[in-house]
């Protein structure tokens, strides 16, 4: 597994969550049950941030409240890229960041766009990322699952990449 750290971490998160929309967040619920749902992803920042638009009254939120540590799992099936971001997550109310995210894709959660009662920003300020992809494209990895299914043998270890990057 590949450790990447210091100023190339931030990067390589963005690079490898630029391209996927949608996540799923899971916050711990009263019980500490992990829940989870589907959010799309407006900006990962400079700072390293990823932000998300929301709506205040929600139990994601009261979650992300009290239990600051969250985590976000994105897929990229066609690429077969894997990523699972753990970070804490903080609601903010910035009408300029707001305003910045913005777009009228999201008007069918938001009627009243950014005058929309209770609109809000989710902020996931990452900690640890570890990600899968393939590790020699995807041609390569197909045709080495493909071998291992008629030769029954376990596949190369070398097939994927996993690594973990600490920010």
């Amino acid at each position: 597994m590949t450790e990447i750290t210091g100023p190339e971490a931030l990067a390589r998160v963005a690079e490898l969550v630029e391209d996927i929309d949608f996540t799923m967040l899971t916050t711990v619920d009263d019980d500490g049950n992990l829940v989870s749902r589907p959010m799309s992803t407006r900006q990962m920042d400079e700072a390293g941030d990823i932000w998300f638009f929301t709506a205040e009254d929600t139990e994601k939120v009261e979650e992300a409240r009290r239990h600051h540590d969250v985590g976000l799992a994105y897929c990229d099936a066609k690429g077969m890229r894997y990523v699972s971001v753990a970070g804490t997550a903080e609601i903010v109310h910035d009408r300029a960041k707001m305003e910045e995210l913005y777009s009228s894709s999201l008007e069918i959660w938001f009627a009243d766009g950014l005058d929309t009662p209770g609109i809000a920003l989710l902020r996931v300020t990452p900690k640890v990322t570890e990600f899968w992809e393939p590790a020699k494209g995807r041609l390569a990895m197909a045709a080495g699952a493909l071998k291992s299914l008629v030769t029954r043998d376990t596949p190369d270890d070398d097939i994927m990449n996993h690594g973990r990057i600490v920010c």
